[in-house]
């Protein structure tokens, strides 16, 4: 049986609903022949991801997920798998003074020349290797795309009790015109182990691009991990992060998620808290301008008692900018002494500027001490006034207001070389004043 209608068409068997649309088979006949760089080492999942994208499709602003979120750009747009071949400058995407271990992705492949770190028993960097994800079931199409047609895939992995003695700096490049990357990332803190990771996001020239990474941490027993992540891109590139973490008993987890710039930005991050006496913390800021799009969705899931997350997010969007904070935090009947606290606080620069927020809390225990907001507004105007009559000029002082707003994010990043890499990155873009 055949059922037609808005330019999808499903085709209904005993087994499954096949679907596809005229957007899907335009988009999957560019990767046709491109074959997944998981299905040596994970072939069982590449299967399931093929299978998945019959059953699934672009999602629309029907679907509760994406009501703000529109794909349309993407799933209609002209994408290939592109190994640029053109020498690269990283000098410009480095952290000064960091002595960071350098993983490079160009274009979503793994390079070897532009790539610098060392790998032993103790802090081990394979790619290729074994990888893992949460579930074989895909929750969308991109989550499937990533697998079935993975560009490159890293396996990174901290072993027991070994504080790693260098930060990773993971550093995502785009630099072709119509690219699709789609990197696979795997990181693995073992028992008692600490680990910092940096992943950047940058683009080499104006040119229209789609990064769709995925990204699935495991933190095992009392071990720690921290996790910044830079996104700088321009106008013209998509990109869309999966980040799935799991979280096992005494486990600590951090994540800053800043966002410098970049034309459409989706950041999707699934926490799910595995054990007992954890804390999970997560942090951002975003300032879209121009017609830019930033989307942060969250959702930590507390399964065991005695935890705690903490979230806290702040946007600051000016011109036809757009932003969308969704967090959600879930309580499960057995989490009982569950902390959970969410923030997001917003200003709008521009009266052409839009924000849609949604915290939300799901308990279902009784001893919890749980809390969500949200605020956004205008500038201060009496605080403008105030700055502007101590000398400074109107723009000046929007910028000063600004630096105050988000200063209490930037400083949850704790390395200050990273720190000062992002406030630098601000000033150039005469979003800060410092």
């Amino acid at each position: 049986m055949d059922k037609r209608g808005s330019g999808n068409r499903q085709r209904v068997t005993m087994e499954a609903t096949i679907i596809t649309s005229p957007a899907k088979e335009k988009f999957l006949s560019s990767l046709a022949n491109h074959k997944s760089a998981l299905l040596e080492n994970a072939p069982e999942l590449v299967s399931a991801a093929l299978a998945s994208l019959d059953e699934l499709d672009f999602p629309t602003t029907r679907v509760e997920d994406w009501k703000y979120t529109r794909t349309a750009r993407i799933s209609n747009g002209e994408w290939s798998i592109i190994k640029n071949r053109n020498k690269i400058d990283i000098t410009p995407f480095l952290i000064r003074d960091l002595n960071a271990d350098v993983i490079v992705f160009v274009n979503g492949f793994f390079s070897n020349e532009l790539s610098s770190f060392s790998s032993s028993e103790k802090t081990s960097i394979t790619i290729g290797g074994k990888h893992q994800r949460e579930t074989k079931a895909f929750k969308n199409i991109f989550q499937a795309l990533n697998v079935a047609y993975c560009t490159s895939a890293v396996n990174i992995s901290v072993a027991k009790n070994i504080v790693a003695e260098k930060p990773i700096q993971i550093l995502h490049i785009v630099t072709d015109e119509k690219a699709l990357a789609q990197p696979f990332i795997s990181i693995h803190s073992e028992k008692s182990s600490q680990l910092h990771i940096l992943e950047s996001f940058v683009s080499v020239g104006e040119k229209k691009s789609f990064t769709n990474r995925s990204l699935n941490i495991t933190v095992d027993e009392n071990a720690q991990l921290h996790l910044d992540k830079i996104q700088i891109e321009c106008d013209d590139n998509f990109l869309l992060n999966e980040d799935n973490i799991h979280i096992a008993d005494n486990g600590h987890f951090t994540i800053n998620t800043l966002t410098v710039d970049g034309g459409w930005v989706r950041n999707s991050l699934n926490i799910s808290l595995d054990g007992q006496n954890i804390e999970a913390n997560l942090n951002g800021i975003f300032l879209p301008r121009r017609k830019q799009f930033v989307d942060n969705h969250t959702k930590v899931d507390h399964r065991f008692p005695n935890c705690n997350s903490n979230e806290l997010y702040k946007g600051i969007l000016d011109d036809q900018s757009t932003g969308v904070f969704n967090g959600k935090v879930y309580v499960h009947p057995d989490a009982q002494k569950t902390n959970a606290y969410q923030s997001n606080a917003n200003i709008l620069l521009s009266n052409d500027a839009q924000m849609n927020t949604k915290p939300e809390l799901e308990i279902y225990a009784d001893d919890v001490k749980c809390s969500h907001g949200t605020t956004t507004g205008q500038m201060d105007e009496n605080a403008l006034f105030y700055l502007k009559s101590r000398g400074l000029g109107d723009e000046s002082a929007r910028k000063l207001l600004s630096t105050a707003f988000i200063n209490d994010v930037l400083y949850k990043v704790t390395n200050e070389k990273v720190r000062e890499y992002v406030v630098g990155e601000l000033v150039r873009r005469e979003l800060l004043f410092v």
